[in-house]
């Protein structure tokens, strides 16, 4: 799979993949901005931009007709903040890629941020707020992070605080888009059924007025004080007792980060995976049980999610624990056909994926948008065959420490120090 990445007169990078062979295509704006680079008083400003583009234009001045104007061809719509980035997007027919640049280009340039709509958007957010807040499955990653992030921007709740939702006015986004929307600090990448000199010409006539002033402003740096374990309990009643096992790791440039992938599936990166059987089918814990690695630009983390029975959430915290450091200590050596199995489950995962052109978008974008190089698939590929066992037990080895350990847990406890003793 091939790509192109070029720099237009007003410096806005674009990012072409070419698949001639589809008859659509996605076209997303990436912005370098997400919740760690807010200002603690607008903590949430990021999400709730992102929910603003879409309230009305200046050539569409209403929700309605924005929506309406991607319904009458067929198109798919949405946008997405995360802590360090916030992207925006459209999946057409590539017969209708120019209608795509000019309904994405009007709401990116030209929102209105008109204070009624804000005003009511503010209920929608906090509504969200509170939906994330009682789901437990999706509530337990924000537990973890402030726990493992704690005294950074990382540690804060993408979606903010209800106080600091409610307390955001207009000239707040004004100033924050002038901050962050500018060409060094986006890219436009589109993959699909397209020619790279159309999306050239389409560019340049939609957003030439792109706000090439400004630079780049990266959220504080986090750096870690941690010296020992560290617990954090939410104490809520629940059917199911959920937490997160996790160790502090490294950032998206880290050159081991496919050592840690493989790292990771062998762990719990599918059914067949450690903990998947030791939790799930011989001791029947949990119904699920996934280990994940999250990156961000200087620091990240692995991490091991559950719901379990609250009655046996010691248990399963436990074997969870056991499993990672059997494999850093030697005790549950790493099979050659282990080890292909994992490298086999993340080529196959990633080439599934990317017969979608949202998903090709995406695995371009996030890289050009934070990498100095830019890898095609087929070089992912050969940097996971590389991998061998000796390489995943030494990541093991450094990642799997008492003083990098952090454990979240959300469910019916009152007592954090129950846990506290349990991981020590």
């Amino acid at each position: 799979m091939k790509y192109s990445l070029s720099t237009l007169p007003n410096r806005f990078r674009v990012l072409v993949v070419s698949m001639p062979q589809l008859e659509s295509a996605t076209v997303t704006i990436w912005v370098k901005t997400g919740s760690r680079m807010e200002e603690a008083r607008v903590s949430g400003i990021s999400h709730f931009l992102e929910h603003m583009v879409f309230k009305g234009s200046k050539k569409r001045p209403s929700a309605k007709e924005i929506f309406g104007a991607v319904d009458a061809i067929g198109g798919d719509f949405n946008a997405a903040t995360s802590k360090d980035w916030t992207n925006f997007y459209i999946k057409v027919r590539s017969s209708n890629l120019e209608e795509a640049f000019d309904v994405l280009s009007d709401m990116i340039l030209n929102p209105l941020l008109l204070t009624e709509e804000l005003e009511r958007e503010k209920g929608v957010i906090v509504e969200e707020l509170r939906m994330h807040e009682d789901t437990p499955m999706i509530h337990i990653g924000d537990v973890f992070e402030q726990l493992i992030f704690q005294g950074n921007s990382l540690g804060r709740d993408i979606i903010g605080t209800e106080k600091t939702i409610r307390s955001v006015k207009r000239d707040d986004f004004v100033r924050y888009r002038s901050i962050y929307y500018h060409t060094r600090n986006m890219l436009l990448t589109i993959a699909g059924g397209v020619k790279e000199h159309d999306v050239t010409n389409l560019t340049n006539k939609y957003f030439r007025d792109l706000n090439s002033l400004g630079r780049t402003v990266k959220g504080k740096n986090f750096r870690s004080s941690q010296k020992k374990p560290m617990v954090k309990l939410h104490s809520k009643k629940k059917e199911q007792g959920h937490f997160i096992l996790g160790y502090l790791g490294n950032g998206r440039t880290y050159e081991g980060k496919y050592i840690d992938s493989v790292l990771a599936v062998i762990l719990g990166g599918g059914a067949s995976s450690r903990l998947f059987i030791e939790v799930r089918e011989r001791r029947g814990l949990a119904y699920a049980v996934k280990t994940s690695f999250e990156r961000y630009l200087e620091t990240g983390y692995i991490g091991t999610q559950a719901g379990v029975d609250v009655k046996r959430i010691d248990e399963a915290i436990k074997v969870t624990l056991g499993e990672h450091y059997k494999l850093a200590n030697g005790k549950s050596p790493i099979s050659a056909k282990e080890l292909k199995k994992a490298k086999e489950f993340i080529k196959g995962n990633v080439a599934l994926s990317l017969e979608d052109t949202r998903d090709v978008d995406s695995f371009f974008g996030e890289q050009a948008l934070f990498l100095e190089e830019v890898l095609t698939p087929e070089e992912v590929f050969k940097k996971i065959d590389a991998v061998s066992v000796e390489d995943v037990v030494r990541a093991a080895k450094k990642l799997f420490r008492q003083d990098r350990l952090n454990l979240a847990i959300i469910g019916p406890y009152e007592s954090q120090e129950r846990f506290e003793k349990l991981i020590k």
